[in-house]
């Protein structure tokens, strides 16, 4: 089975206001584990003082494992919605 590397923008959700960015990148850190191999988190500039989060991930190409990895971010107080920005296998 070989690996795959996914890159994720992460959204605040737009019905909150005042959604830290930052502690959202540090719940997202904290999905690390045996299988999911996050390998960077970047706060970075959307428009207007707002912010997303990017996140790098290598996982194994097991099925339905990227769509857990969703569900878990989604998961996150704060987190609105979720775009796979690339996806390699490598």
């Amino acid at each position: 089975m070989g690996m795959v590397v996914m890159t994720y923008k992460v959204n605040p959700d737009s019905d909150l206001e005042d959604v830290d960015t930052d502690a959202i990148a540090e719940s997202i850190g904290g999905l690390r584990n045996e299988t999911y191999d996050i390998q960077q988190i970047e706060t970075k500039p959307l428009a207007f003082g707002l912010k997303f989060v990017q996140v790098h991930v290598k996982m194994n190409d097991g099925e339905g494992l990227a769509d857990a990895f969703e569900a878990q971010m989604s998961a996150i107080h704060g987190v609105g919605e979720i775009e796979v920005l690339s996806m390699g296998l490598i």
